[in-house]
């Protein structure tokens, strides 16, 4: 039985705006349209994102009679915590019960003075790529700017302090819902939240061309990229946004996302897939792929799932990858496996996903090639 119109009005009239997700310059906008002055949009933000307080009434300096319209009119809604799981080298994955039944999950990862959070866009992900037990969840919907801020503003109430790093590197495709990851990492580094330097904010892709080259107009975040095979080939197998976006359009896209900075590099993420992409060949295939572009390459040990047929590869072939790749003068290091006895390491997010892709599980066959 359909809704009556009238309904739908008085529901609209009903609901509220969650302020969690604004910018600073949202806020300013929200309250001036309330007919006070913008400087309260301000306050406002700086109680929730930098003393964490979601009640109006605990915001002393804002009027009362305010306090009281925002209750009315406005909310501030934060993701339950539905289980936080402790690991042996003190990483803490969070999961996260969004408001309509979703979990999403969220990982701090503490590293000396150093805490990084690896944060998740989308519920599940759509990219589907064959080594990432994320993608074989399927994929349901974005995540709103209010629900990707809600893990930095859950992590830094539950640690006492905010992360120094932000990955967006969890559960999605950060460039398949750019415009609410861009409102999220600006408040990230908002004086009036969290305070978090441009160059210490990530955004990681597989690669959405048009997507990137959007991104670089809207900000100058660090810049991380999924690559994990050196050619069309393999890459077309492994990650399949290859197919539409290959190689010939990726790396030209990120060498102009850094161009005007001589300072800055991109990350290339490159899992290593034991007698699939690690031989000395591919390395050298690498090296030639990546000329000319400032680099740093992260070789990621591969992190199983149930239902994976991949191995990672051994310690001894990525050390031998690496040191061909630190011959030809690119910067690349070994990623120390982190949180992997509670499934929190890169590429092990699951979450809770109602799955709306009708995702195959057929997948082709992956080609072993032979080292050399």
């Amino acid at each position: 039985m359909r809704a009556h119109p009238l309904s739908d009005l008085l529901e609209n009239q009903l609901a509220k705006t969650n302020l969690l997700g604004m910018t600073r310059s949202g806020m300013e906008a929200y309250f001036t349209d309330l007919g006070v002055k913008a400087f309260h949009g301000r306050n406002v933000l700086k109680w929730i994102h930098k003393h964490g307080v979601t009640d109006f009434d605990a915001m002393s300096d804002v009027p009362k009679a305010l306090r009281a319209r925002l209750r009315e009119c406005a909310e501030i809604v934060i993701p339950r915590i539905a289980l936080a799981q402790p690991a042996r080298d003190g990483t803490i994955k969070w999961l996260l019960e969004l408001a309509d039944g979703q979990r999403v999950e969220t990982v701090h990862i503490p590293d000396g003075a150093r805490r990084t959070l690896c944060v998740s866009s989308q519920v599940g992900c759509a990219l589907d790529c064959s080594f990432c037990s994320t993608a074989q969840q399927g994929f349901n919907r974005n995540l709103s700017s209010a629900e990707i801020i809600a893990q930095v503003w859950l992590a830094t109430r539950e640690l006492g302090c905010p992360p120094t790093n932000v990955v967006m590197m969890g559960m999605g495709e950060p460039l398949a819902n750019l415009d609410n990851v861009v409102q999220a990492m600006e408040l990230m580094q908002e004086d009036l939240a969290y305070m978090i330097a441009k160059t210490r904010v990530t955004i990681s892709t597989s690669g959405i061309v048009p997507a990137l080259r959007r991104l670089r107009e809207l900000s100058d975040v660090s810049l991380a990229v999924s690559l994990h095979a050196p050619d069309n080939a393999l890459r077309d197998q492994l990650v399949p946004i290859n197919r539409k976006y290959p190689l010939e359009e990726l790396i030209p896209a990120c060498r102009e996302f850094i161009q005007h900075d001589r300072r800055r590099k991109i990350t290339w993420e490159y899992v290593m897939l034991d007698g699939v992409n690690d031989s000395i060949a591919q390395a050298k295939a690498l090296i030639r792929l990546l000329q000319g572009v400032p680099s740093k390459v992260n070789l990621i040990p591969f992190n199983p799932f149930p239902g994976s047929t991949y191995r990672s590869s051994t310690a001894e072939q990525i050390e031998l990858f690496r040191q061909r790749l630190k011959r030809a003068g690119i910067m690349s290091m070994t990623r120390k496996t982190r949180g992997d006895d509670i499934d929190a390491a890169c590429g092990q997010l699951v979450g809770k996903v109602r799955d709306r892709s009708r995702r195959q599980l057929r997948r082709p066959q992956v080609v072993q090639v032979p080292r050399s």
